[in-house]
């Protein structure tokens, strides 16, 4: 095994050290901690017919579920899915059926088996997974050149998730910029922000 640079020690050490903190504003959570969803698979984006809100589909051992990304609300839910759709690794496109206001549509999902969300949104937010003490992930947001090595945790970075009690399924923001998800095989955490002006 090839020994860490002193950079990559000291980096791997500030990682160790910070806490989890609130996301900073304008990002809010949308549960009061997560929601939970045992053998969760998957997670993707979609949008809201009538509102335009982001809508959050999960992809579970227990079927599927689709949430509201602003208040939390569980909008539809089908415990008994086609089993030949039921996960995404049965399309190419790595895609489940909509439910709910999106029925008739497609949804990629991201998790388990591949895929991905989207890792940058408007206004320089980035987001990203470290593993500093594997295989516990950390789930690091960063506005502008915020990256660990650059400024002071809380200032331009922060440690939002820390993922030591279920696997990390997927991290991302939806297509809009206005939601950040982190998926694990448990549960589903979100943050909303409202619309740019």
């Amino acid at each position: 095994m090839t020994p860490l640079s002193p950079y990559q020690q000291d980096l791997r050490d500030r990682l160790l050290a910070v806490p989890v903190v609130p996301a900073p504003a304008p990002w809010k959570p949308v549960f009061e901690s997560c929601a939970a969803v045992g053998g969760l698979l998957g997670i993707g984006f979609a949008t809201h017919p009538d509102s335009g809100d982001d809508l959050v589909m999960v992809v579970s051992t227990a079927g599927h579920g689709l949430f509201d990304a602003v208040t939390g609300e569980r909008l539809a839910r089908d415990r008994d899915p086609d089993p030949e759709t039921s996960t995404p690794d049965a399309a190419a496109d790595l895609t489940c059926p909509g439910l709910g206001p999106i029925a008739g549509s497609r949804v990629h999902i991201a998790g388990l088996y591949g895929g991905g969300l989207h890792t940058t949104a408007t206004g320089g937010w980035h987001v990203e997974v470290v593993s500093p003490a594997w295989p516990n992930d950390r789930v690091l947001l960063s506005r502008g050149s915020g990256m660990p090595h650059r400024e002071p945790h809380g200032e331009g970075w922060w440690h939002v998730f820390h993922s030591h009690y279920s696997e990390l399924r997927a991290v991302g923001f939806s297509p809009s910029g206005r939601t950040l998800a982190v998926a694990t095989s448990s549960d589903v955490t979100l943050w909303t922000r409202p619309p740019s002006p």
